[in-house]
């Protein structure tokens, strides 16, 4: 699976770095908000991508370092915080379930819209507690599943026909329970809709054109139709992903 990531999101580096859903999405802007940072904090942001949360994050901060799998999501991280004057942000290539940094070593581990391609959910959040010091804070975002059973199945089916490299978009509860079994306290749920312009996340992926017409059939018909609410817009095909923000803290 981590080689197929890094192939996957290899190729659609520079597509990731420009796409509006991850550099200026409504969860970022909401994230910001959200976690109350001092300038004298170290952040580490897993699965960078294009690096848009660690810069976002960066200039309120002492330090970001931005870590992914993928060399060439990494050179996108450092490209665009060059172009922003970060002088304070750094880059990893580090899995998130194996992170290679010494414990108790940030007050801030991020995560936004990249956990569902992680094989090991669990590891990815007990490495984030290893390496937040006492009184840290986790702060997660991502796609979540439905509660249903069945219908989390075919959602998820549908993610994996458009990006092989999907592993599963977990529920608010499977999410809030491994940061629990983690030692983690959440603080902090939130769930907004976000609209996915159909023609840009396809073409990030690469899909084929038989791809694309079965993902549009599936969008069509129940029970997907209902839970991601397609609609015809000026600008083309719009659906809609259900993104949780989760906080939560390491215990003093």
């Amino acid at each position: 699976m981590t080689s197929l990531v890094q192939k996957k999101f290899g190729e659609a580096a520079a597509d990731y770095a420009a796409s509006a859903v991850h550099a200026t999405g409504p969860s970022l802007a909401r994230l910001l908000e959200l976690v109350e940072t001092k300038p004298t904090w170290r952040m580490l942001d897993i699965a960078t991508g294009g690096g848009h949360t660690a810069l976002a994050f960066a200039p309120k901060l002492a330090k970001a370092t931005a870590s992914d799998i993928t060399s060439e999501m990494l050179q996108q991280a450092r490209r665009l915080a060059k172009e922003r004057g970060l002088g304070n942000v750094v880059t990893a290539q580090a899995p998130a379930g194996d992170l290679p940094f010494p414990d108790t070593s940030y007050h801030l581990v991020t995560c936004r819209l990249a956990a569902h391609h992680f094989p090991d959910p669990a590891s990815f959040v007990r490495e984030t507690a290893r390496v937040l010091i006492p009184g840290g804070t986790f702060a997660l975002v991502d796609n979540i599943s439905p509660d249903d059973a069945d219908l989390a199945a075919r959602y998820n089916s549908f993610e994996k026909l458009r990006d092989p490299s999907h592993g599963r978009a977990l529920t608010l509860g499977e999410w809030q329970g491994l940061m629990r079994d983690a030692g983690l306290t959440p603080t902090a749920c939130e769930v907004m809709d976000q609209d996915i312009p159909f023609d840009p996340w396809v073409e990030r992926m690469r899909c084929t054109a038989p791809t694309v017409d079965r993902l549009k059939e599936l969008l069509a018909t129940e029970p997907l139709r209902a839970l991601l609410r397609p609609r015809e817009t000026d600008d083309g095909l719009v659906f809609v992903l259900r993104e949780a923000i989760l906080l939560a803290t390491k215990p003093a």
